[in-house]
């Protein structure tokens, strides 16, 4: 019992867990949360109901992302993974699901160079299933079955892209955007 309440004061006495012992606010470790995340924009397009229900092809699926990220405020950013998929088959479109995801990340104490690759690579990542869960029931609540997107790897296609964009720069182009750029 003594050495629980020996650890139980010993973290009364860090600073909150800070190790730094400063006040609530005032510490300097890096710190990186999700704060909340939300559907943002969704639309549902269904547009050959309810002929499309007597196909019998299976439709080809076109999945197509963009990731944005822009700041709020010094410490909290947006990010938003926007997701457009289309079903078609010989016989038209059976379906369209634009859907903008968000998620509010709070930052404090974060490189540059790391809260970029945050924002851009790390957040999408915990957004996606979230998500694809999204998508999935608008897909079924569209009279199909659910749509279960293969995971992406987002860290690939940051470190992908940002090797383009040095490359450009290298070249003459435009230098790699900021934090409260898009992507």
């Amino acid at each position: 019992m003594a050495d629980e309440e020996g650890v139980l004061t010993d973290l009364d006495n860090s600073g909150a867990g800070a190790g730094d012992g400063k006040p609530n606010g005032a510490d300097t470790q890096p710190a990186i949360g999700l704060i909340t995340q939300y559907v943002k924009d969704l639309s549902v397009e269904n547009p050959n109901a309810p002929d499309v229900y007597q196909w019998t092809d299976a439709p080809q699926i076109d999945v197509q992302f963009n990731i944005a990220a822009e700041s709020m405020s010094s410490d909290v950013h947006e990010v938003i993974l926007k997701m457009t998929l289309t079903a078609s088959s010989q016989n038209g479109k059976a379906y369209i699901v634009d859907l903008a995801y968000g998620g509010l990340v709070g930052m404090r104490n974060v490189p540059e160079e790391q809260a970029h690759a945050f924002l851009y690579a790390e957040a999408p990542r915990l957004l996606f299933p979230f998500a694809r869960r999204v998508v999935a029931d608008a897909v079924r609540d569209a009279g199909f079955p659910p749509l279960m997107l293969d995971p992406i790897d987002f860290n690939g296609l940051y470190v992908q892209r940002l090797q383009a964009r040095r490359a450009e720069e290298a070249e003459g182009g435009d230098p790699i955007a900021p934090v409260t750029g898009n992507s």
